[in-house]
């Protein structure tokens, strides 16, 4: 039988910032100005999924001394501020490629369910006082709706600049999420 605890101070001030910034990511992607150009609306889609995640990390770091974890955190805010500068970059050209409706509608549909997915897993990825676990089990579903959104993407006719900004979402961001099964992993031993 699980004993009942009281969550710290120290965790009700992380988790009240994380849900915070996971109620403005919910927001901003769905409410996300849609078009018929499959590589703009996947931009506007993704700016702010990174910018979450850089939120969510520079929280973590206010309260860890987990040295790995702390890495893991400032590689986050590294690569996705230098995703979102990239896709800044090319975002109005890439909005000129208009695709047809039929595959506009496939590939929104198929974002929609990611996000659902995403949104739910993050939301109830648990509350507890030990923050570093809890980060962990809210980057991972994080990440893998980027890495799902975007071979989503890679399946229909993008602008040609999107498309290594794509793969290289899915090639960080599967790094990170076997980087923080194994912490995990390890961090759950040592509470055995």
């Amino acid at each position: 039988m699980k004993r009942e605890y009281e969550l710290s101070n120290v965790a009700k001030d992380y988790l009240s910032r994380f849900y915070d910034i996971l109620d403005e990511m919910i927001a901003e992607m769905s409410g996300a100005e849609l078009t018929g150009s499959i590589s703009h609306n996947f931009i506007v889609q993704m700016i702010p999924h990174h910018r979450a995640a850089i939120e969510m990390s520079r929280n973590l770091l206010q309260y860890t001394t987990n040295v790995p974890l702390q890495e893991i955190a400032l590689n986050i805010i590294s690569e996705q501020t230098e995703s979102i500068e990239n896709m800044r970059a090319i975002q109005q050209c890439c909005s000129e490629k208009v695709n047809c409706p039929r595959d506009v509608k496939l590939y929104q549909r198929r974002v929609h369910q990611i996000m659902q997915v995403m949104f739910s897993a993050m939301g109830n990825a648990g509350a507890s006082n030990n923050i570093n676990e809890d980060f962990i089990r809210e980057m991972i579903p994080h990440h893998e709706g980027a890495i799902r959104m975007s071979r989503n993407g890679l399946q229909y006719e993008i602008c040609s600049e999107l498309r290594p900004i794509l793969q290289a979402i899915i090639t960080s961001q599967e790094k990170g999420v076997r980087e923080m099964k194994r912490l995990l992993a390890e961090m759950e031993r040592k509470n055995c």
